[in-house]
């Protein structure tokens, strides 16, 4: 079977035949199968909902550089879902994913120097970041 069909059956919903078809490829190591299917384990799709193996598949993505799975597991850090919760973690995924354009992980690392959380509170580069992002940074800092 091809990466192309479990990819086709996920997009379409069809959750328990993309299980079957993306296993193997993220078996192999192909990580747009693990990042899928870290997200079918995380979200209960075409399964029961499976913590471990969501984040197992999801690290090993991240760990390819593959952008999705990088910033869904600054997520899972952030949130402590299906991992403890680690800022520091959280920040790194994040700053690996906006090095690859992620504007979804530019706004979350602006928000996390807005808010201090995981880095030191620095203004200027969560504006920098919010912008890079294609957000008003007067819009969303506080001016109090």
């Amino acid at each position: 079977m091809t990466l192309a069909s479990g990819i086709a059956a996920f997009e379409s919903k069809q959750f328990s035949q993309a299980l079957q078809l993306l296993a193997p490829h993220a078996q192999i190591g192909n990580s747009d199968a693990q990042h899928r299917l870290a997200v079918m384990c995380q979200n209960g799709l075409g399964q029961v909902r499976n913590e471990a193996s969501a984040y197992r598949w999801m690290k090993y993505a991240a760990d390819q550089d593959h952008g999705p799975a990088l910033h869904a597991l600054g997520y899972m850090y952030l949130d402590g879902d299906c991992t403890n919760q680690d800022n520091q973690k959280a920040v790194a995924c994040f700053e690996k994913a906006v090095d690859l354009g992620f504007e979804g992980s530019m706004l979350a690392l602006a928000q996390m120097y807005q808010q201090g959380r995981g880095v030191a509170q620095n203004t200027a580069k969560a504006r920098l970041l919010y912008v890079q992002a294609g957000f008003d940074p007067a819009e969303l800092i506080d001016h109090s």
